[in-house]
């Protein structure tokens, strides 16, 4: 007889809800949870494969330590003693900089990455802090912080509402939305034109977005923070700005910064004519519901933070931030309600505290680019990075130059790395930790309901019991070690720290629901509930929606979630800019230095002449959110999509064969990749999957080997980036391209 678990699907920002049929002790059938109160039974090929994940074959499940070169399985007391045998050393001669610190991004996707990190980043107390966050959206947190004080308030279309949504560097059919959590995102797409609204995609490339849309505007890479300029452009010009909402300062200085980008004079650049340019301005100021959604493919280029300020700016001018059918903030369950009477404002936000030893880039929210990194284990001297740890990421495929960055991780003195498989980047580890897999873990989306399209909560319990330790106590273990407390240091010390921080944060909130009362009282409520769960409980109680320990008797707590397996329903999102405004003037801040300089920078280029030069772009698909994924047969069976998409004409002149090969050179390095001719990218513009290459030696994923790919990463150059972010450039990279 079938067991039915139900649980939300934690491989990509969509927060599906899974129905997970299970006999015997092993999965028979997932399929989509047709009463989940978000998804309603949507669901991707990638959800589907959580049972093939954790019966992998390949995937680790117990702890590797290298000895004489290989890899060899010890229990985890011995591995966890040999992380302090050979990184205490490191930490107490050289200081707490010489250990590096990588976080991946599926740490966004766990309870353990999203609470129990932080005990370790604060034992480590170095400066070098690295993560896929700058290889991501690290600009639209910059934005977010420069415009509200807030690098977290990060606003996203009213999906549900609106009826004109504008979408650049995006393929949410590909991708189930990034930075806007929205399950189901091709239906809520239909819904727009069903409701008469509009989609209109900009894109280098006729993505699967593009093929639904009812406009698609083939941009040239790279120029897309210049063409919303021109939009905002055209709405000041023609007296068509709407701005209703308040405090906002800063705006008289918009029109100074603008005043270059004509629509006129952007069109070579962005070969989007100025009619249409103007036309587009008008329809986003004509009193329609409109949205502006920018995502990876704006972010990870040359002026990813003015794109990303230029994108909600433009929601300003147009009256369509934080209103119904707009940009808007979601209310996350866990996050702190807001006291009544509270005026907006705070200590705002600013960068560069510190800057990177070898090339002084600046920190920003704590981190430095990781495109830093190898030239910080390279270079000698003091601060020199000499022991490196990495939590559920692989830098040596997702980060640019990666060649350099696995070469310079080979001259390492100690590395330890969190991961559940041998790849890549862990092959060059001397420990590996291995988490249980996803179905013996409890989920609960911290990140991701702060960017969701509509208010839910929903909490999953683990479906299989876990054979070893759990992330959190991985991850507190190795935070005890750093701080000197050993390995045999019980990591409930890491966990009376966290709970006892939530409480004291939500027990000290002038004018809260819980201001006054004892922490120690919220701490010992949950003190049966096993680590995660107690943080979940702690946090959503004392949450927006929480029952606040008794005192909202129909709030929220994980016991109302647990008793509603299909999630909860909050309700749609609602204005909330004076809730999320920390900036220090009280006031939503437009006008930056930093920003005007870029922006000045921008319009010095818009007249060079064009080179006639090819420009490289990634791409994603719905079976490939990240490199691990790879190794599930179900996801990789088919045609080959590792392939270089190029433009027939291109092909033509250069001498290109579909299914041939091709050779791409760089600044930095060069690949030779299987070419697909296809007139879905524009002419002068070809395109690499992000995340291949699985052909290294060492390592322990046979599905992956099978279907390695290449790695567009070797094209990328470390030394391009976002001025006022330190993200990579991982778009409109300059290449050539032959026959290979």
């Amino acid at each position: 007889m079938d067991e039915t678990h139900f649980r939300t699907c934690p491989l990509c920002e969509a927060t599906c809800g899974l129905e997970i049929a299970v006999r015997d002790g092993a999965v028979r059938r997932i399929r989509g949870d047709r009463d989940d109160v978000f998804s309603h039974g949507y669901i991707c090929p990638k959800g589907s494969t959580l049972g093939a994940l954790h019966e992998d074959p390949d995937r680790l499940r117990r702890p590797l330590v290298r000895r004489n070169g290989d890899h060899v399985e010890v229990d985890w007391d011995e591995a966890f003693a040999e992380v302090e045998r050979r990184l205490v050393p490191i930490r107490d001669e050289h200081g707490p900089d010489a250990v590096a610190l990588y976080l991946g991004n599926p740490n966004a996707h766990t309870i353990a990455g999203a609470v129990f990190g932080r005990p370790l980043i604060q034992a480590l107390a170095t400066k070098n802090l690295y993560s896929a966050s700058t290889v991501d959206q690290m600009p639209r947190h910059v934005s977010s912080g420069l415009l509200y004080g807030n690098p977290g308030a990060m606003p996203v279309p009213d999906l549900d509402r609106t009826d004109l949504l504008v979408i650049l560097g995006a393929d949410p059919l590909e991708s189930n939305g990034s930075l806007c959590t929205a399950p189901d995102f091709p239906g809520r797409l239909a819904a727009i034109r069903e409701r008469g609204g509009r989609v209109v995609v900009v894109d280098p490339r006729r993505s699967r977005t593009a093929e639904v849309a009812d406009e698609h505007l083939p941009i040239r890479p790279g120029s897309d923070p210049a063409w919303l300029l021109a939009l905002i452009h055209v709405v000041l010009r023609d007296g068509r700005s709407q701005v209703t909402l308040e405090p906002v300062s800063g705006l008289e200085d918009l029109v100074d910064l603008v005043r270059p980008f004509t629509p006129e004079r952007v069109a070579a650049r962005c070969g989007i004519d100025a009619a249409t340019t103007e036309r587009i301005a008008h329809e986003l100021s004509d009193g329609r519901r409109a949205a502006v959604y920018t995502r990876i493919g704006t972010h990870t280029a040359r002026h990813g933070t003015l794109c990303s300020w230029a994108a909600d700016v433009l929601c300003l001018v147009t009256d369509n931030l934080d209103t119904p059918g707009g940009m808007m903030w979601p209310t996350p369950c866990h996050g702190r309600p807001v006291p009544p009477g509270r005026e907006p404002g705070g200590r705002g936000f600013r960068t560069g505290r510190w800057a990177s030893r070898v090339s002084g880039h600046p920190e920003v929210r704590g981190e430095l680019p990781v495109a830093a990194l190898a030239e910080e284990i390279e270079t000698a001297g003091p601060g020199r990075v000499r022991a490196l740890l990495t939590v559920a990421g692989n830098p040596a495929r997702s980060t640019p130059d990666s060649r350099r960055l696995e070469a310079a991780l080979g001259d390492l003195e100690f590395m330890v790395s969190v991961d559940i498989y041998l790849n890549e980047t862990t092959r060059h580890a001397d420990v590996i930790l291995p988490p249980p897999s996803a179905l013996e873990k409890s989920h609960f989306d911290f990140a991701f309901y702060g960017l969701s399209v509509r208010n839910v909560a929903n909490y999953s319990p683990p479906t299989f019991e876990a054979t070893g330790p759990g992330e959190h106590e991985i991850l507190s273990r190795l935070a005890l070690i750093v701080s000197g407390q050993g390995a045999s240091a019980d990591p409930e010390v890491v966990y009376g720290l966290v709970t006892g921080t939530i409480a004291q944060q939500a027990t000290s909130l002038p004018g809260g629901p819980l201001e006054g009362r004892d922490p120690s009282e919220l701490v010992a409520s949950v003190a049966h509930l096993d680590p995660p769960e107690r943080c979940v409980d702690l946090m959503v109680r004392t949450g927006a929606f929480g029952d606040q320990f008794g005192a909202e008797p129909d709030g929220l707590s994980l016991q109302v979630l647990i008793d509603h397996p299909h999630g909860v329903d909050l309700g749609p999102l609602v204005p909330r800019l004076r809730e999320v405004l920390r900036t220090a003037s009280g006031t939503l801040e437009v006008d930056h230095d930093g920003l005007r300089a870029d922006a000045a920078a921008l319009a010095d280029t818009l007249d060079a002449p064009d080179d006639g030069g090819m420009v490289l772009v990634g791409r994603r698909h719905v079976r490939s959110n990240n490199s691990w994924m790879h190794n599930l047969d179900v996801l990789v069976r088919g045609r080959p999509r590792c392939t270089l998409l190029v433009h027939p004409d291109d092909a033509q002149r250069i001498g290109l064969l579909d299914g041939g090969t091709a050779e791409v050179v760089s600044t930095v390095g060069r690949v030779r990749a299987p070419v697909e001719v296809t007139d879905a990218v524009r002419p002068g513009v070809v395109s690499l999957p992000h995340g291949w290459g699985h052909d290294a030696e060492g390592t322990r994923m046979n599905v992956a080997a099978r279907t390695p790919g290449v790695n567009s990463n070797v094209l990328t150059d470390g030394g391009v980036l976002d001025p006022l972010s330190g993200n990579a450039s991982l778009n409109a990279i300059p290449v050539t391209v032959s026959p290979g």
